[in-house]
């Protein structure tokens, strides 16, 4: 049985706007080098309790030796703010800064975004897994993946290529947009990704960036 980790995910309650009287996060929608310790710390255990959860939960539904393999976004690092765990979500809060100086998203409706999602290291899907204790591991791995997926893709309208940014924007916007055009609003929905992809390209124009899914295998104990 194959499960995706999306279902893990989730915005911690302490960074919910009706939860504290001022913006933890000021200026950022996910960890980043510069989010206080507690920011980081929210997001970690509500990882670990969303994952106790969905562990208990597959639990119940499984024989002993059955067999459950998890695919999820991860990192390599025990350090959350790594580029590799959160730059993508840190060009597209420049993106939306980028659109508060302009005066055309308000800067309350940044500071009280805060993305469901969260990508763990190794060392915390066996801390659960283990403080669970309904599962083994089997194995644990990962692999990367380009941000653009490494496959040119041509436009619309010119039949020209997309720029590497534009790939990663089109791909980022089918993931998020929803949630976004419920926050801030629709009409900013083109020119936010536009302007994302515009940094994105900057950037991979200077650095090597790959996303990291983890791959686990874990089997049910006997009872």
């Amino acid at each position: 049985m194959s499960q995706s980790g999306s279902s893990i995910a989730g915005v911690p309650p302490a960074l919910e706007s009706n939860a504290t009287p001022a913006a933890l996060n000021k200026g950022k929608i996910y960890i980043s080098k510069s989010s206080p310790q507690c920011v980081l710390d929210a997001y970690s255990l509500q990882f670990q309790n969303n994952f106790l959860i969905f562990l208990k939960s597959r639990a119940a539904e499984m024989v002993a030796g059955g067999r459950m393999v998890l695919s999820l976004m991860g990192r390599r690092s025990i350090d959350p703010t790594t580029e590799e765990s959160c730059y993508q979500w840190e060009l597209l809060a420049q993106a939306l800064m980028s659109l508060v100086t302009e005066r055309l998203i308000e800067e309350e409706k940044l500071d009280s975004f805060n993305a469901p999602y969260y990508a763990p290291c190794p060392e915390e899907l066996k801390m659960a897994i283990q403080k669970e204790g309904s599962f083994i591991i089997d194995r644990l791995g990962h692999f990367e993946i380009d941000w653009d997926g490494g496959v040119e893709e041509l436009t619309n309208t010119t039949l020209l290529p997309l720029s590497r940014g534009q790939r990663v924007a089109k791909t980022v916007r089918a993931v998020v947009e929803s949630m976004f055009e419920l926050h801030f609003g629709k009409a900013m929905m083109d020119l936010l990704f536009a302007r994302y992809a515009e940094m994105v390209d900057d950037y991979l124009s200077k650095n090597r960036a790959k996303y990291i899914n983890l791959v686990i295998s874990i089997i049910k104990k006997d009872n």
